[in-house]
């Protein structure tokens, strides 16, 4: 049982970190063909400025695979079915993310926000100015970064498989902190100075233990 805890884990922080991995990573690229003599840019468009919710998402997973650790019984169970409805919203997101308008919208922000990339050329001002010529022409979405989008969709399903099983047999898995958790040790009746002198105001031997005096 402690190993099967410790799998569905494992299993949640990978799928989590799967997501956050990919977002970050170039799933498709903008071509704009600006006016003559410009020549064409490619712009690259990472998952994070398609779907920046993601990684949000991702993140809230892991939050929860701590809670498992620290809950037990019904809260537990509970936590399983948040980290199964991250799970979801996160693949929702990044499958209907990938359309030829958000491509470009975001090739657009990236180009308006930062310098251009090395397909302009040798010599040409890098100002706002040269931004808006470049965006301002006609743009083609290429989506040539599907695999990333197939890893975050994989991250995903996996942390749904952990909430379902963390609903489903949690409450069966071990608590991890209880290892932590140092139980106070009983103090023997009558070791303090007061209990032994009203013990003895009762004919009482403080020195002899409950059951020996029962």
């Amino acid at each position: 049982m402690r190993r099967e805890f410790g799998l569905m884990l494992l299993a949640g922080a990978v799928g989590a970190g799967l997501v956050v991995l990919a977002v970050r990573q170039a799933w498709a690229h903008a071509v704009f063909t600006p006016p003559r003599p410009l020549p064409a840019q490619d712009i690259a468009v990472t998952g994070q400025q398609l779907v920046p919710l993601a990684s949000a998402l991702a993140l809230a997973a892991l939050a929860c695979l701590a809670a498992v650790i620290a809950t037990r019984s019904v809260l537990r169970r509970a936590v399983g079915v948040l980290l199964a409805v991250l799970g979801a919203a996160t693949a929702a997101a990044v499958l209907v993310s990938l359309r030829a308008p958000a491509v470009l919208a975001g090739a657009r922000a990236s180009a308006l926000s930062g310098p251009l990339g090395g397909s302009i050329m040798s010599g040409s001002p890098s100002g706002g100015a040269v931004h808006e010529i470049v965006i301002a022409g006609p743009g083609r979405a290429i989506m040539a970064r599907a695999p990333w989008r197939a890893a975050a969709v994989a991250g995903a399903i996996a942390i749904v498989l952990v909430g379902v099983a963390t609903a489903w047999r949690g409450p069966r898995w071990p608590v991890m902190s209880a290892r932590f958790e140092r139980s106070s040790p009983k103090r023997r009746r009558g070791t303090d100075s007061a209990s032994m002198w009203e013990s003895l105001s009762h004919d009482v031997d403080p020195t002899v233990d409950d059951s020996t005096r029962t």
